[in-house]
């Protein structure tokens, strides 16, 4: 049996979630090895400037810019894949595992896009390949779907993933700000990048749902299957109709089963101000989770920062160390690969939910009438009709429907168009049901 006395690690990156595995590794070193019975060394952190001033205290011998030193060390176990991005990260990664090194990352793009051919990589050099801090920063989500709840068939995977939007939202609907104001705002407090695209066009949340739906229905998918729309065109005006109705508006990462597949779709969304997802709030993270021996359960806490992240980071390190240490061989959930015969991603177009829809209408009479014939036409049910304003030329009509395909929406509404009475489709914004049905199911004490 091999004699381990401490787990080298090598660490790719050191900047935000780098230097927070560093810190955090320094600060609770006692602890960790106490823990492990082994400590965890850091031997070497890929950096792109050795003259660059940093906040953490390191060795300037343990810095280096070349990546070799890490990848061709036969002393370092572990290697800490915290750069971002897919490339050079994607390749670092399978260099490390094609060495028999254990590889932990936090890229979200990177498990997202690439999952499949890391996990084959660690499959066939019979190393490890963790990913907690990908999703969701410090929520242990990865591994509850995958240990915790593995005895149940999961059903619906649901939540706020992305700690950017969710201020922003938070602060619309506290203050009374527009989207403009309340990103200038995120990007002020540093919650939203210069280039905000990634995270307020829903593609920073795509990628999570890609990797949580992974894992938890065994399937591969990827970010293109699922249908994304961002926050952009959320207004003030929706979100104080949505109170108004009983709603919070979140931006809502979906993954679930039904009769015809798997579901997987990232949009803003009415929820019922009475679901616990509806008080999330400013940064924090929360993911819903039903499965069918366990019942619904929610994962709270902060998406995102260097401390979350790092506490993610280091716990995979400490389960792989936990292996080397006693030479233990390391579980591999089926993961990025089908099960139980094929598993079809569902098109956007067949699914149904409901929808609030506001118009900009003349105000005179029978204009009503025309929209609900369109709806109508359309097979489009509607379960209410508010108006919004009188004694001007122009008014707002909002509308929710029953449940509808999404397919007849969309026709629906390009019949609406061309109405000479509608003047603008203001916005659509699904109304999620699967929630709402979770808490008939299973109502509160």
């Amino acid at each position: 049996m091999r004699y381990v006395d401490a787990i080298r690690i090598g660490i790719l990156g050191c900047g935000t979630v780098g230097g927070g595995v560093v810190r955090v590794l320094a600060e609770n070193q006692d602890e960790i090895a106490r823990k492990l019975g082994v400590p965890i060394v850091v031997k070497k952190v890929l950096v792109k400037n050795l003259s660059k001033e940093r906040s953490i205290d390191l060795n300037p011998r343990v810095l280096t810019t070349n990546a070799g030193e890490i990848l061709d060390d036969d002393e370092i176990d572990v290697v800490v894949e915290v750069i971002g991005g897919v490339n050079p990260a994607k390749q670092y990664a399978l260099s490390a595992l094609d060495a028999g090194k254990h590889v932990v990352t936090a890229n979200k793009e990177l498990v997202a896009k690439h999952g499949r051919e890391l996990w084959e990589a660690a499959e066939r050099t019979r190393t490890a390949f963790r990913f907690e801090g990908s999703v969701a920063a410090g929520i242990p989500i990865i591994k509850a779907l995958h240990e915790c709840l593995a005895s149940n068939r999961i059903s619906e995977i649901s939540g706020i993933v992305n700690g950017t939007t969710n201020y922003i939202l938070t602060k619309m609907a506290r203050e009374g700000w527009e989207f403009e104001q309340a990103l200038a705002d995120a990007q002020h407090k540093g919650y939203a990048e210069s280039d905000p695209s990634s995270d307020i066009d829903g593609l920073d949340a795509a990628y999570k749902l890609a990797i949580l739906a992974s894992v938890g229905f065994g399937v591969e998918v990827a970010p293109g299957q699922i249908y994304t729309e961002g926050i952009r065109k959320v207004s003030k005006t929706d979100i104080q109709y949505a109170r108004e109705l009983g709603y919070e508006i979140k931006l809502l990462a979906i993954a679930k089963l039904d009769g015809e597949g798997l579901q997987v779709r990232v949009h803003p969304t009415f929820v019922p101000a009475w679901h616990p997802l509806a008080s999330v709030n400013d940064s924090f993270n929360a993911i819903f989770v039903r499965g069918n021996a366990v019942g619904s359960l929610m994962f709270y806490g902060r998406g995102a920062g260097a401390g979350p992240t790092a506490s993610a980071v280091l716990s995979d390190i400490m389960d792989v160390a936990r292996g080397l240490s006693h030479n233990g061989r390391h579980y591999r959930p089926e993961v990025f690969k089908p099960w139980g015969g094929r598993l079809d991603v569902q098109r956007m177009e067949e699914i149904e939910t409901r929808y609030y829809v506001r118009l900009q209408v003349v105000d005179r009479p029978g204009v009503l009438a025309v929209i609900a014939k369109a709806f109508g036409d359309n097979h489009v049910s509607l379960e209410s009709v508010i108006q919004k304003g009188t004694g001007s030329p122009v008014v707002g009509l909002v509308f929710i429907t029953h449940l509808v395909k999404e397919k007849n929406l969309r026709s629906a509404l390009a019949c609406i168009r061309t109405l000479s009475v509608v003047k603008e489709i203001a916005s659509v914004i699904r109304v999620e049901t699967g929630i709402e049905a979770d808490v008939q199911r299973y109502p509160h004490d």
